[in-house]
């Protein structure tokens, strides 16, 4: 105040010797008062700047108050800190090693660095860098009013020295509190650090988004080879100026993508380089030569090709509890500042989660934690080194070779004990396959989506009938199975164990969508709005799933129906042994346990013989109660396996990270079995370490509630007479909650008739001899099609509401009739409700014509006669009983034969050509064999039951298959069926 006073005393005298001047004197009065208020003016303003200057001061110590005062060492230890410090165990406290940082870095010193490099930052972050002690009051300031005035355009006003201190001590936090602390600090450090060390410290820090293998890159020397291929010092104007371009927007700016690929459109990163290089020139680094010649530059041209990462140890064990733990510390720092990002607008939601990310990864790096894990050592390497055999996988196709993912669960505690993110440990770290990679899961994903469910509610029991007949989406297409056949009367247990697609649709069907889709969710499946659609149960969804979803969900069967999320992460502390987080089991009840014993009862069969992997067993160096389920998607893209007993879940998934067509046959083993191998060769491998885990003696308890009960297949009901007649009675397994209480009355002894083969409801008036008994099925029972040709034999099945053609008129007389030695034939009649023939003979020279036969079905046209001099004529029968005339009569006189009847191929061989006096009805003609479909179309082989190119069955001794999806299909267009197994 002192000196304030002085000042003004000075002002005051300064005036004075003004106003004695001559001029002065002779000034009016009104030049007086303006010149006064003019002085009154000024004082004012020179106060204001001192209160200004004040209040500003007090604000900036107001906000950095809490700021503690940081050593030399403190800011060094900080400033240098670019590895990270936190280390990871295996299981039981078995030490793994440091965790590494996710940004690949490699230090590098000043010298080593390009002096283009070196310009190149400094004319463009900070011109003025040698010259300030920290920061540029100007460059402040200047930022400040654009805060306060809400500019578009912000240009910034940190210095290296603040940039620094923001990476490496501070966060990227937007604030006023962030901000001035930031500024003590970076005035602070430069009393600690030289210029060159400050330079060479923010050169190894900074962020420059992807490498070719798109992988995050901090620092130059990453920079320099991740980008170029070359060394930092090596770097050339125009490199340097691109390089030094990236720092403002690093993802914005970087010339790859997430998976190495080059960006289509590198001209943001290009302007970018160019404004750098104009700031360089300006400044002085570069002459108008180089200028020129940088700017003619080809980027894309120089780009380096995508290079393998370092390979640590265990690298996909390493970034995948990187992976992890930071999204730990992301949901514990949501749950402290009680933020639900459910509750936030999309925009608003990444900019949190990615804020918050970007937090937790400094504060995992910088935190020194001890993060244990479930993995066991022994068995993650004995598992690595068991799909080390490239005799089991396909070849390279488009530069890419066949992947494998596994992972197996502790089913109890979700723990996940080991895992195979790849066949080559650091060939890809940014994408673990048995944990990253979304993929259709085939016809795994029918017993999670299609039978449990079903059965849950009492639609389905594991020996009910659901055809394997012809059937089609609401949308009109066509499902199929694998082979483009259909099977029949299959029960769901039969139908699962060959996984046929239809069945598993129907079943589907049969359950109310938001149960279905409340199922998946609970399972730990991600589902768009709509879905399930109705093609999902053969593996279509649009988000797909991992490996680790698959098998975790497939571990709810062996934890009788309570889904128990996996985790990998037991346990994080600090240096201190300060708890810092601990996993808490998350389980969910989906299935009643008898739903989900049932399930794993019918999931056994798969193992057994004719199922899907019936010669997996023969695979194991040991043996235990297991259950599971192979899968195949479309064009065979992908193929998977899952096995499960009472202690552990294994999953096994085969493929190329670019979708496409699996070898079909490698080393002789078909996809199916080869990958059931690498699953049995991953088993093997961790009992060969765990036999205790691996092979459990105790099989998996049967729960109270299932009973074994015999059933009309068909309905599911009490078996009816008619039932039995048929052969449809099946005794199976039976939650007692859906017992039968009723007979089934679906089925109901009827006539038929058989007409260009096929079969019709006879009409009343339909002659005895023409028809055959048959099953009839109601109409209010099931539209499933025409099941005659699945039915047993000796029944036949009628269709009600299909009655036999009739067109009120009397056929005409049969043409074409002739006798070559013992066959007598005419032509088929052409009307198209003729049920058959009949003949009639007389001697040869009379006319007391007698009938001898009856033929049934209107294609059997030729009849085996006796010898003797005989004359004959043939009429046809339609299905109202109307005959035709007469035909044209032809004589014969055909030798004697013995007395043994020929075989006309008749099904009813006791009378197969009636008899020689009674004219009575007989069956004759061709019969009405019905293909055998409980054989095989094909070649069975030991490896494989059944694959889809017909090398294997499709009857019941062969196989299934998953069914594929394809693309995932909007709800009214399913996708493509899958091959099977």
């Amino acid at each position: 105040m002192k000196q304030d006073s002085a000042l003004i005393e000075k002002f005051k005298a300064f005036t004075r010797r003004l106003h004695e001047l001559k001029v002065f004197r002779k000034i009016g009065i009104t030049y007086q008062v303006f010149w006064n208020l003019f002085l009154i003016c000024l004082v004012a303003g020179f106060m204001s700047l001192f209160f200004i200057g004040g209040t500003a001061a007090g604000y900036f110590a107001s906000l950095v108050q809490d700021e503690t005062l940081r050593s030399a060492d403190d800011m060094k230890a900080r400033i240098y800190d670019y590895e990270e410090t936190s280390q990871v165990f295996f299981a039981d406290n078995v030490y793994l090693g440091e965790l590494p940082s996710e940004i690949e870095r490699h230090k590098v010193a000043l010298k080593d660095v390009s002096d283009h490099l070196k310009n190149a930052i400094i004319a463009t972050e900070d011109e003025y860098f040698y010259e300030h002690e920290g920061i540029v009051p100007k460059a402040i300031m200047r930022a400040t009013f654009q805060e306060f005035a809400n500019s578009a355009v912000q240009t910034g006003g940190s210095t290296l020295t603040q940039q620094l201190i923001k990476n490496q001590i501070l966060t990227s936090e937007v604030s006023f509190d962030r901000k001035a602390t930031e500024i003590l600090l970076a005035l602070r450090l430069e009393q600690f650090l030289e210029k060159d060390e400050i330079l060479e410290a923010y050169l190894n820090i900074v962020p420059f988004g992807r490498n070719s293998s798109g992988r995050h890159i901090a620092g130059v020397q990453a920079a320099a080879q991740g980008i170029f291929g070359v060394d930092a010092k090596d770097l050339s104007v125009a490199q340097a100026a691109y390089i030094a371009g990236l720092p403002q927007s690093p993802f914005g700016y970087t010339p790859f993508t997430g998976d190495g690929s080059i960006k289509e459109n590198l001209e943001p990163g290009l302007n970018r380089m160019k404004t750098v290089l104009s700031r360089m020139h300006e400044s002085g680094f570069i002459s108008d030569a180089e200028y020129q010649e940088a700017l003619q530059y080809d980027i894309r041209d120089n780009l380096t090709d995508s290079t393998p990462a370092p390979i640590d140890q265990y690298p996909y064990l390493t970034y995948e509890v990187m992976r992890r733990a930071t999204d730990i510390l992301v949901m514990q720092r949501l749950e402290e500042e009680e933020i639900s990002l459910d509750e936030l607008n999309e925009e608003e939601r990444l900019e949190t989660y990615n804020r918050f990310r970007e937090q937790a990864s400094t504060k995992l790096r910088s935190g020194g934690y001890r993060i244990h894990t479930t993995v066991d050592k022994n068995m993650y390497i004995a598992m690595q080194e068991a799909v080390q055999n490239d005799a089991l996988f396909g070849p390279m196709k488009d530069g890419e070779q066949e992947e494998v993912g596994a992972i197996l669960i502790e089913n109890h505690t979700g723990a996940i004990k080991s895992f195979v993110g790849g066949r080559d440990e650091g060939s890809d770290l940014q994408y673990n396959h048995a944990t990253q990679a979304y993929r259709q899961n085939g016809s795994t994903m029918k017993p999670l989506l299609a039978y449990a469910p079903a059965m849950e509610i009492g639609a389905i029991q594991p020996g009910i009938v659901v055809p394997d007949t012809e059937a089609y989406y609401s949308g009109g297409q066509e499902i199929t199975n694998f082979d483009n056949q259909h099977q029949g009367l299959l029960s769901v247990r039969e139908s699962l164990a060959r996984s046929r697609n239809v069945p598993a649709v129907r079943s589907f069907k049969r359950v109310p969508h938001e149960q279905a889709r409340d199922t998946l969710l609970n399972l730990g499946f991600r589902l768009s709005n709509g879905e399930p659609y109705e093609s999902a149960p053969l593996g279509a969804t649009e988000n797909n799933v991992t490996v680790e979803q698959n098998t975790n969900a497939y571990a709810t069967f062996a934890n009788g129906g309570t889904y128990v999320e996996s985790y990998l992460i037991e346990r994080i502390e600090t240096a201190d042994g300060e708890l810092v987080y601990e996993h808490e089991p998350v389980k969910r009840d989906v299935f009643t346990p008898q739903t989900a014993y049932l399930t794993l009862d019918m999931l056994r069969d798969v193992l057994r013989p004719g199922g899907t992997a019936s010669s997996l067993p023969g695979r194991l160096s040991f043996s235990a109660d297991w259950a599971g389920k192979t899968g195949t998607t479309s064009n065979v893209y992908d193929s998977w396996f899952v096995g499960f007993n009472p202690n552990v879940t294994l999953g096994v998934w085969i493929g190329y990270d670019t979708p496409k067509e699996i070898q079909r046959t490698v080393g002789g083993l078909r996809y199916g079995p080869r990958t059931q191998q690498i699953w049995a060769n991953l088993a093997n491998a961790a009992y060969s370490i765990n036999p205790e885990l691996l092979a459990p003696s105790e099989r998996f308890a049967m729960p109270d509630g299932i009973v074994r009960r015999s059933i009309c297949s068909l309905t599911g009901l009490l078996p009816s007479t008619i039932c039995q007649q048929a052969g449809l009675v099946t005794t199976d397994l039976f939650n007692v909650k859906f017992l039968p209480s009723e007979a089934d009355d679906s089925l109901e002894s009827a006539r038929y008739v058989t007409i260009d083969g096929q079969n019709y409801l006879a009409l009343s008036s339909t002659p005895a001899e023409f028809t055959e008994q048959g099953v009839a099925i109601s109409k209010d029972f099931l539209d499933i099609g025409d099941l005659s040709n699945y039915l047993p034999e000796s029944m036949r099945n009628i269709i009600p509401e299909r009655e036999a053609p009739n067109n009120g008129r009397t056929p005409g007389p049969v043409g074409g009739v002739a006798l070559n030695g013992q066959t007598l034939s005419w032509n088929k009649h052409p009307d198209n409700d003729i049920v058959g023939y009949r003949i009639y003979r007389a001697s040869n020279g009379q006319d007391n014509y007698q009938l001898l036969t009856s033929v049934r079905e209107n294609t059997n046209t030729s009849f085996s006669v006796q010898g003797g001099s005989y004359s004959y004529y043939v009429t046809a029968v339609d299905a109202a009983g109307r005959e035709s005339a007469a035909s044209n009569t032809i004589a014969g006189s055909a030798p004697e034969q013995p007395d043994e009847q020929p075989d006309n191929g008749a099904e009813d061989s006791d009378s197969a050509n009636g008899d020689n006096s009674s004219g009575g009805s007989t069956n004759n003609g061709n019969g009405n064999n019905q293909p055998d479909h409980s054989n095989g179309n094909g070649t069975d082989t030991p490896e494989e039951p059944a694959e889809p190119d017909g090398n294997n069955g499709n009857g019941n001794g062969g196989g299934n298959g998953n069914n594929g999806s394809g693309n995932n299909p909007p709800p009214n267009d399913p996708p493509p069926e899958e091959e099977n197994n």
